[in-house]
Formats: C-alpha cells, structure tokens, sequence
C-alpha cells in the first residue's frame, strides 16, 4: 500500500507539473519542459500502513441534492452487502482498507437490542426536522450482517456513535446537556460479547464549532470524550487489543479543536477532522478548481493547524481526515465520480501525508455521487483505483 501510495502521488506531481507548465494564448501553446527528482530515501511524514479509508454512511434512498437522488440503496441499513465483495475468491477484498461507518444522521440513530420491545422505525423525509429526516434504527440482526461482512472483508471498521442521545437542542442551536452512553454502552457490549472486532468507537458526526445542524461545546464534548474512553476500557477489560476512540468528527474550527484536544487530555486516541473544500456540488466550476494547483494548495490550512495543535499539546493523539468528499452535498455526477475528480483525491492524499496525518477516508465507498463504486452498478469508478 505504501509504495503504491508513494508511486501515485509521484505520477500526480508529474501530472500537475506538466498541466501548469503549459501556457496557451489565442496563437499557440508553448510547452516549458523541466525534470522532476524524487527522493525516495527520505520521507517528509509518516502514514499508517492502511492509510486508505472509505466511509459507508446513513442517507437512505430519499436523500436528494439539487434535484437529483443519488444514493439509491447505498444506506448502512439497506445496501445488499454482498455485492461489495469484488468476486476474486477471496475473502480479503479490502484488506487493508478501513471503512469508516458514519455521517449525519447517525446523530439520529436509535439501536434496537434483542428484547427490545419499542417500535424500530425507518428514515423518513421530514424538513422540518433537524437533518431533514427522522430517526432511524439499527436491529441487531443488521449489526449481525454487517458485522460478517466486515470481518469476510478484511476491513477494519471504525463506528460513528450517535452523540446526541440525551441532549436537547436550545433556542440558540447548541445541543444542551451531557451524553447519555447508555445506548451506546449496549451496543458497545454486545458488540464485544459477539467477538465482532471494531478498530475504534468514534462520538458524534460535524457537531465541532458551529456545527451542522447544532453543536455541542468543546467542554462538554471533551467531557463526553472521556466517558467514552472510560466505558471502552471497562467493556474491553481483559482484552489484548482495544479500540481507539475517535472525535469529534467535524469541520475544523482552530479554538474549539484546540479546547476539545487540551481538555480530552488521553482519553483522545485520533482527531478526526472533515473537509470540502471544494464546495458545494451544484458549483459549475468544480473542474475548474480541480485543475488549478494554487486552489487545491489553498486547502492545505487545516492540515497545518491541526498538526501544530497536536504537537503543542504534547499528547500521543493523531490526525485524521475521518470523511472528505471533496464536493458537499452528495458530490457531483460526472464530476467527482469521473477521472478529473483524481487529481483533487491525490493531492489531498499527499498533502495530508505531508502534515502527518495517518488516515485518509474518503466519502463514499458506495453511495451519493463520490462514491468509489457505482451506486446502481456496482463497479468501480476511476478514484477506485488510485
């Protein structure tokens, strides 16, 4: 993974060098040719050796942007998970890749545990709620499934917990209150009691700064941090590997990261942070921003800071991208599942291994327009292959 990794970016770096160097005017176009040296003896930072990630997420078929419905059944709770398998005979198909389970409505997911008697109810499209949709629900027989899936897959897996449980959501848009971890300490605990392996737990979905939809204070949040970290360790008692515990899962914000991280103190093993910097997907110019090397290197900011923030706090917490799609809003059909979206993904891949930062998930592995596998067909799309 690594060398492949190395190797692609150094082909885009050729790529970008060759696409700036060219001047056209209305006569002709001059062509500057140079030469590009790469060391391969040194290194400028260090990834983790399934640095690759893809998000699998909520939105059910009723998810549409700009008129246009782009998930078809690519939800957590209805994709037929079979068809992922890509069909080598193999069990590890993904291997080493770690899919990130997650996105904004998992804030609105209720887990059904065996025995439990209320009614488990579907998304449905409700605008004038928060999201624009209704809770959800997780049946432990579809935690079962997937579960099986993952470990068919080779995949390591890291779940997105619903961190608004409990909260109310004030006059002002902040979500008022403490977590309440008890639906999470039954998932968690029948999770572990399975023998289903889960690399990390991860708290909430872009509730960081001013969040979407509504935010939580770093304070709290940290606070909330901690509890995870507590009931992770109690339920993996007597385990040789535990999972990490992720957060907050959210856009950058530089005082509230660094509030959140300072008082997470180490019960925070991974910052993770989103980006679409791109903008929305009905912007017109997304190829035009895709092709202009000082516009993607525009986005390099968020790597920095974040890097620096951790080195100040002198914690062993790490970075990562925990959801980047480039373009918001479910992407953009023949734009970020078409081959030009591959200079965007590259750059980011090597900008964020610049400022260590050791995991990279893209949104989607299947689902809304920035999917790495088509949504109806199944088959992979170009940044598939990068």
């Amino acid at each position: 993974m690594g060398l492949f990794f190395s190797l692609s970016v150094s082909l885009y770096l050729l790529l970008v060098l060759s696409f700036s160097s060219r001047t056209t005017d209305s006569l002709s176009a001059n062509v500057m040719e140079g030469s590009l040296y790469v060391n391969s003896s040194a290194s400028i930072g260090l990834i983790d050796e399934d640095f690759i990630c893809a998000t699998l997420d909520w939105w059910p078929p009723g998810k549409c942007d700009y008129g246009s419905c782009s998930w078809g059944n690519a939800s957590l709770l209805n994709l037929v998970i079979s068809n992922l398998l890509v069909p080598t005979g193999r069990n590890t198909s993904f291997s080493p890749l770690k899919i990130r389970l997650g996105g904004t409505l998992q804030d609105k997911v209720i887990y059904q545990m065996i025995g439990d008697q209320e009614t488990c109810p579907v998304f449905n499209k409700n605008t004038s709620l928060m999201f624009g949709f209704t809770n959800g629900c997780l049946t432990m027989s579809r935690w079962d499934q997937l579960n099986i899936f993952f470990k068919n897959s080779g995949a390591k897996v890291v779940f997105g917990l619903n961190a608004l449980s409990g909260r109310t959501v004030g006059p002002d848009g902040t979500a008022i209150g403490s977590w309440d971890s008890s639906k999470a300490e039954a998932l968690i605990r029948y999770t572990a009691n399975k023998g289903y392996i889960i690399s990390g737990w991860e708290l909430g979905n872009e509730l960081s700064g001013n969040g979407i939809g509504t935010s939580v204070t770093a304070k709290q949040y940290a606070s909330d941090t901690i509890s995870l970290q507590n009931l992770v360790q109690k339920i993996y008692t007597g385990f040789q590997e535990k999972p990490i515990v992720l957060g907050p899962g959210g856009f950058y914000d530089a005082d509230w990261f660094t509030e959140y991280v300072n008082e997470s103190s180490n019960a925070l093993q991974v910052l993770t942070q989103h980006i679409y910097n791109l903008g929305p997907g009905v912007d017109d110019h997304l190829v035009e921003k895709i092709l202009d090397p000082s516009y993607l290197d525009g986005g390099a900011q968020p790597f920095r800071d974040l890097q620096a923030i951790l080195k100040k706090s002198g914690n062993s917490t790490v970075a990562w991208v925990g959801e980047a799609g480039g373009a918001n809003n479910s992407g953009r059909n023949l734009v970020s599942n078409a081959f030009v979206f591959g200079f965007w993904y590259l750059d980011q891949l090597g900008m964020a291994s610049m400022y260590d930062t050791k995991t990279y998930c893209r949104q989607t592995l299947i689902g809304g327009n920035y999917g790495l596998l088509n949504t109806a067909t199944f088959v992979p799309n170009p940044d598939y292959y990068r």
